[in-house]
């Protein structure tokens, strides 16, 4: 399993290949490296959009989920129950 930076890392680096490419795709079929830069930076801020758009309707959706069920606040709001340790008779043997 990734840690939480690997996996931000790996996600960055995708989203840096995916426009880089996109960006190369748009320089050699237009020929010009700033018609090629502003589609490259449009894919970005549109990509962003339509995934937040895209989760928020997956948020919204209950298909899928699992129904779990919550524990009541009461429970939330109880300490923490008490671990009873099991502790040995030690006696001291003292000599006079």
């Amino acid at each position: 399993m990734d840690t939480t930076i690997r996996a931000l890392l790996k996600a960055v680096s995708w989203r840096i290949v995916g426009t880089l490419s996109i960006f190369i795709i748009s320089w050699i079929v237009t020929g010009a490296i700033a018609i090629a830069t502003t589609i490259a930076v449009t894919e970005i801020i549109v990509r962003v959009i339509l995934y937040w758009l895209h989760a928020w309707a997956w948020n919204r959706t209950s298909w899928g989920k699992d129904n779990v069920r919550l524990p009541s606040p009461r429970i939330l709001n109880s300490p923490p129950p008490v671990e009873k340790k099991a502790v040995r008779n030690q006696t001291r043997r003292v000599y006079t």
